[in-house]
């Protein structure tokens, strides 16, 4: 059994570009209407999702013969495969177009995300930005980078000096709250890109201070970009009891909270609590 050394960063982030160049770039602002449907109401997949979640299955299969493959759109048809993610020696959790509404609607933010995990925990990730050719990769323990620039986050600054991402909701709750006598100072603006991959790559570059992301959160969203901004220098555990976040978890009514640093999450959290 191979360990994560033994696989080729390039190589993998060679069949990421490969797959962009034949299964999605052709397909930006060309898909046809039966070409776009929906899984759920409002979440959107293309066939540029599937023809390019099936070729990074059929090419990542051989890197590591045997080794769990966790795909958002395979998900659909097989979600069993999420809950093995914490015993497989290997897993890949890959997803295919990240910010699929933007693609389907001719905006250029989407990114694709590719994630290798152990036993349930990060060892390697990918965000590929395709319009942009812009690749981000970490590895546990071995630092991060951007198109082979090292990345360190720098000491963060005030609260009320912050941009973040946040949901329209939540913020509308702590405008709301700032305008009340003693309230606390709150971020200076809050945006959604609609893709959490290029989201991850600014956190990682210090373009965006703090994220929070609830809900669901899948692992083929996250994992690689938690990793990413960790080995950055960032600070990301889940809200209420701080715990890590790993792919293989997730708790009911749970945040994930990222900010550059510990002090800065610790009146993150105090200020969204």
């Amino acid at each position: 059994m191979p360990n994560a050394f033994d696989i080729d960063p390039d190589r993998v982030a060679a069949i990421l570009r490969e797959t962009a160049e034949t299964e999605i770039l052709p397909r930006f602002r060309t898909l046809a209407s039966h070409e776009i449907s929906e899984k759920n109401p409002g979440d959107l997949v293309t066939v540029a999702d599937q023809a390019s979640e099936a070729m990074l299955t059929r090419r990542l299969a051989d890197l590591i013969p045997g080794a769990l493959i966790v795909g958002e759109e395979a998900h659909e048809v097989s979600p069993e495969a999420l809950g093995e993610i914490d015993d497989a020696p290997w897993a890949w959790i890959i997803d295919p177009l990240d910010g699929t509404h933007n693609f389907a609607h001719g905006t250029p933010r989407f990114a694709m995300i590719l994630a290798l995990a152990r036993r349930g925990e990060t060892a390697m990730g990918w965000i590929l930005d395709p319009m942009g050719d812009h690749l981000a990769f970490a590895e546990a323990g071995a630092g991060a980078a951007i198109d082979g620039t090292p990345l360190r986050l720098g000491d963060a600054g005030p609260v009320a000096a912050m941009t973040g991402s946040l949901g329209n909701k939540f913020a509308d709750r702590l405008r709301a709250r700032a305008g009340t006598p003693g309230a606390p100072a709150i971020p200076k603006a809050f945006l959604r890109y609609r893709c959490v991959g290029l989201e991850y790559m600014d956190l990682a570059r210090g373009k965006i201070d703090f994220a929070r992301y609830a809900g669901k959160l899948m692992p083929w969203d996250h994992a690689a970009g938690v990793l990413l901004h960790g080995e950055a220098g960032g600070k990301a555990a889940m809200t209420g009891d701080g715990r890590s976040y790993a792919p293989g978890m997730a708790r009911p009514g749970d945040a994930l909270l990222l900010a550059p640093d510990m002090p800065a999450w610790t009146a993150l959290d105090r200020l969204m609590s």
